[in-house]
């Protein structure tokens, strides 16, 4: 612990005290002074809620700061770029700016850092950085500022972020950064006390714009990314700021598709989306919130990993998160859909109907495995010479692979209703791929030739590849039933754990309007098992199941269930269709 001193320890005190105190006083003298956001048809919230609660967290970072007073290049300016933004945010708060007055100060703010010396050192030349870098700080800013639509999710995420980087900051020796990091992290902590649903306190655009810069602002500071290769550069400020990223990038192409103006609200974010997808606010923020600590973990990981290592894992979790992002891309979140604009409506059919997309996943996929496999055959540390067979093979192998994925009905089926019936299909593909690749080596009589170990390692790792893909979506979209908020759906019980009582638990898994808890059956043998993750009750359960779960219908998943077949005292049981309503 020899990075906490005294003077370390009451800064973070009085930054997390200080922020509570002026939190809690802003928030009993808003409504006072007419600070309140109202409920609105493009807001989230449902009643009148005080806002500035962003003058909470300032004031208590800067008197954080006053006490740990950190000495290093470019500590003034960041201070005073930051404040500027704060002001900008309480006036568009009070007054409501206009939004090229907003973006001139924020280009204002990022120029002053500029002048400081501190820059993305993302290419060789100092111009070409310098704009990469006002990019950076004001994307960055208005990605937070979008993420403040639900309660708690800035600033947890925000929390998380300053989290990570202040290990970045400790791990590169940098203790002032680490420091004031910590500092603004506990700023973040005293207003989330306030601010996690049910908020009753929102932190503003004052809160928001200074968040975002300061985030975007401590991302520059680091020397580590200076040490290593231009991956670690690009990706580790990337990765702690992923789900904003990833959150505007969606609403903005979002709004774009839909012919809707950027700068217009609506409940169409990410957090917004798993709602509608049936989860509660709290396990919306949660669920983001954990994708934060994933990628932020794997951002940490980069201070020990080889760059070779890093070109495998980072596009494997490129693709988790692209999956994450296409399924709430699916998901309806406009009311009166608006017609999509001709040259993306083209695009979007046009990439449906012949599987491109599929395909050049599959192209990513199949390169992955390739390299995969080099990494475990040969180590991190690749070997010049395999590199160089890398390079050489890649061509026949993907060509190889493709041909064969097309050949014997890869694109044929549905990925959002794959099953178990699907897995030999893609066991075929990957095997017929792989086979044909060593085939096509070998008859070629390429010099030299790879190691058999690598073909067998890149079918293996396809295949994990390949059927992982295709049943993400699956498996996240059950995942999402099972967690969902089931205040609106009917609780219900099938009666018949066969294969018509599975035909039906599918067919509800598409409708919102029930919730299954479980099975009924009268075959003892089945009795304390589960079927499709649900468990199967005896019929002399019934009292205790309806009364635990609150069901109200059975539903009946064969004709040839007779009406006399359940015969419980104190339970009515109307038969109507393929339904017993209790």
């Amino acid at each position: 612990m020899q990075y906490f001193h005294f003077r370390e320890i009451s800064s973070i005190v009085t930054a997390f005290a200080g922020a509570w105190l002026v939190t809690f006083e802003v928030r009993h003298w808003a409504p006072r002074w007419g600070m309140v956001a109202k409920p609105r048809a493009d807001r989230w919230h449902a009643r009148p809620t005080p806002l500035l609660g962003g003058i909470g967290i300032y004031c208590g970072f800067v008197a954080g700061w006053l006490i740990l007073r950190p000495h290093f290049p470019g500590a003034l300016a960041l201070l005073l770029s930051a404040t500027l933004l704060f002001a900008v945010g309480l006036a568009d708060d009070i007054w409501t700016l206009k939004p090229y007055s907003k973006l001139t100060l924020q280009m204002l703010a990022a120029i002053v850092l500029i002048f400081s010396h501190q820059i993305l050192p993302w290419t060789p030349f100092r111009l070409l950085n310098d704009l990469l870098t006002v990019f950076w700080l004001i994307g960055v800013t208005n990605a937070i500022n979008l993420l403040d639509n639900m309660d708690g999710l800035a600033s947890g995420i925000a929390l998380l972020a300053c989290g990570f980087q202040a290990l970045f900051f400790l791990q590169n020796h940098q203790t002032a950064l680490a420091m004031l990091t910590l500092v603004l992290a506990c700023a973040i902590a005293a207003f989330l006390v306030f601010n996690f649903p049910p908020a009753s306190i929102f932190m503003g655009d004052c809160g928001s714009l200074f968040l975002g810069f300061m985030l975007a602002s401590l991302t520059l500071f680091s020397n580590w990314q200076r040490s290593r290769g231009l991956a670690a550069v690009l990706i580790v400020p990337v990765l702690i700021m992923l789900v904003p990223i990833v959150d505007t990038s969606l609403v903005t192409l979002s709004r774009i598709f839909h012919g809707r103006a950027i700068t217009q609200g609506g409940r169409d974010h990410s957090s917004h989306r798993l709602v509608a997808l049936g989860l509660n606010e709290r396990s919306a923020v949660l669920l983001l919130m954990g994708l934060a600590g994933l990628s932020g973990s794997l951002a940490l990981l980069l201070h020990y990993m080889r760059e070779e290592v890093l070109y495998f894992l980072i596009p494997c979790f490129a693709v988790l998160v692209l999956f994450f992002a296409i399924r709430l891309g699916m998901v309806r979140v406009y009311s009166g859909q608006a017609p999509i604009n001709a040259p993306f409506a083209f695009l979007m059919e046009f990439t449906y109907r012949k599987r491109i997309l599929e395909v050049l996943l599959d192209l990513v996929l199949m390169a992955l495995a390739y390299f995969g496999a080099f990494l475990l055959r040969f180590g991190a540390h690749l070997p010049a010479s395999q590199l160089r067979l890398f390079d050489h093979y890649i061509p026949l192998l993907l060509s190889c692979e493709l041909l064969v994925f097309l050949l014997l009905g890869m694109y044929s089926n549905l990925w959002r209703q794959i099953c178990i019936e699907d897995v030999p299909l893609i066991i075929r593909c990957v095997a017929g791929g792989t086979l044909l690749f060593g085939a096509s080596m070998l008859l070629l009589q390429t010099r030299p030739r790879l190691s058999l170990a690598v073909v067998i390692l890149n079918g293996i790792l396809l295949l994990l590849l390949a059927g992982g893909s295709r049943a993400a979506l699956r498996l996240y979209s059950i995942w999402l039933r099972r967690h969902a908020d089931r205040k609106a759906a009917i609780p219900v019980l099938i009666y018949g754990a066969g294969q018509g009582g599975e035909l039906m638990l599918r067919e509800l898994e598409n409708r919102r309007h029930y919730f299954p808890v479980g099975f009924l059956d009268d075959d003892v043998r089945k009795t304390g098992r589960r079927l499709r993750g649900l468990p199967i009750y005896h019929p002399r359960e019934l009292h205790r199941i309806v009364s635990e779960y609150a069901v109200q219908e059975i539903l009946i998943s064969s004709a040839a269930i007779a009406d006399d077949c359940l015969e419980y005292p104190g339970l009515r049981l109307r038969r109507a269709g393929p339904v017993w309503t209790l």
